[in-house]
């Protein structure tokens, strides 16, 4: 039985992940992806380096770009789309997720709804 995939990754996405790691060089394996509390909607996108895979990660790849999902996040994380966007007044990730009901002001913190756990057992493969 194959795993689904937790969210995916715009041509625009991989291609900066690809930079990223290029730039970085050494050990770094991909990029790692999660959320946490914080910020006045209640909840932040945390985007880091990753030198190993952890115990329990999905990890996306598209052309060679690797993101990595920490396991607490998959729910909240489940059917986004990562990609990457440049303007004249910022540069970053960015994240279309269908589980997000409301962001702040200044688009830096988001409320997220888990997905509930039986939607997993329908993405299946």
């Amino acid at each position: 039985m194959s795993r689904f995939t937790v969210m995916n990754l715009t041509d625009t996405a991989a291609h900066r992940v690809r930079d990223i790691l290029a730039a970085k060089g050494g050990d770094a394996l991909g990029l790692r992806v999660g959320v946490k509390k914080g910020g006045c909607a209640g909840m932040e996108y945390t985007v880091e380096l990753a030198t190993e895979a952890r115990p329990h990660e999905d990890m996306v790849e598209k052309d060679g770009a690797k993101v990595f999902v920490a396991p607490e996040a998959v729910l909240f994380l489940l059917g986004t789309e990562m990609d990457y966007e440049e303007t004249t007044l910022r540069s970053g990730f960015t994240f279309k997720n269908p589980n997000q009901t409301s962001a702040c002001g200044c688009g830096e913190s988001v409320e997220l709804t888990p997905v509930d756990a039986s939607a997993i057992e329908n993405r299946v493969s």
